[in-house]
C-alpha cells in the first residue's frame, strides 16, 4: 500500500495485480509505503477504511481517494495457480503441484477451500460489507496505459512499470461448465472488472 499525502491518493495493493512492479516504481515518491508484512501490504479497502484511514487523513479533511487495479477473474485465479506451482512450495499445503487448473478452481469454489485455493476474491478485497465498492478509481489490470496515465497526471511524474515477481507462463483453460459456475459464483468480481475496463470509475 502506498500513500501520497499531498496528492491525496492511497494506492491499494490488490494481490496478483503487479503490485511489486508498482512499488518499485513509486515507493520512493510516496509519503508512506507499507511493503511488509503481506497482511499490511495487501490491506483490503474495508480494513484500510476502518484501521488506517483515521491515521492517514487529517482530522476534518476530505479522505484520500483510493486507487486500485482489478484483474480479469479467470486470469487472476490463473496467476495464483501458477504462483503456487513454484518448486519451493512442493510438499506444502499451499502448493498446487499435482493439481490442474480445473481442480484449483473447483477447490476455490468449495464452501471451505483448502489452503492451496484459499486466496479470497478481488470483490471482497475492494468492497464493503454490503458489496459497495470502496475504491474511487478502479482500473483494469490489462489497461496499463490508462492506469499509468492517471497516476502520471496526479503525481506529476513519468512512470515506468517493469515486470516483477511474474508467475511462470503456462497455458490455462477451464472447462466450459466450470467456467459457467465460476462466472455465476464470482459475478461481482466479473462485474467490477467489466466496469473498470469500460472506464466507468476513475
Amino acid at each position: 500500500m502506498l500513500v501520497f499525502w499531498k496528492e491525496k491518493l492511497v494506492l491499494l495493493a490488490v494481490p496478483k495485480t503487479g503490485t511489486t512492479a508498482i512499488e518499485r516504481a513509486l515507493a520512493p515518491h510516496a509519503s508512506l509505503a507499507i511493503l511488509d508484512p503481506p497482511g499490511l501490504k495487501h490491506i483490503s479497502a474495508r480494513r484500510y477504511r476502518a484501521d488506517l484511514e483515521p491515521l492517514v487523513t487529517r482530522r476534518g479533511a476530505e479522505p484520500h481517494e483510493i486507487v486500485a487495479l482489478i484483474r480479469e477473474p479467470v486470469d487472476w485465479l490463473g496467476s495464483w495457480f501458477r504462483y503456487r506451482q513454484r518448486p519451493e512450495l512442493d510438499g506444502m499445503p499451499a502448493s498446487t503441484a499435482g493439481i490442474d487448473f480445473d481442480g484449483f478452481v473447483e477447490a476455490w469454489l468449495s464452501e471451505r477451500p483448502p489452503a492451496f485455493a484459499r486466496v479470497g476474491s478481488q470483490a471482497t478485497f475492494l468492497c464493503g460489507g454490503r458489496g459497495k465498492l470502496l475504491v474511487r478509481h478502479l482500473f483494469a489490470y490489462e489497461d496499463h496505459d490508462r492506469f499509468t496515465g492517471f497516476l502520471e497526471g496526479r503525481l506529476g511524474r513519468t512512470i515506468r512499470l517493469d515486470r516483477a515477481n511474474v508467475s511462470p507462463a503456462m497455458g490455462l483453460a477451464l472447462s466450459a461448465p466450470l467456467e459457467a459456475r465460476l462466472r455465476e459464483a464470482a459475478a461481482r468480481d466479473f462485474a467490477l472488472w467489466e466496469t473498470a475496463r469500460a472506464g466507468s470509475t476513475g
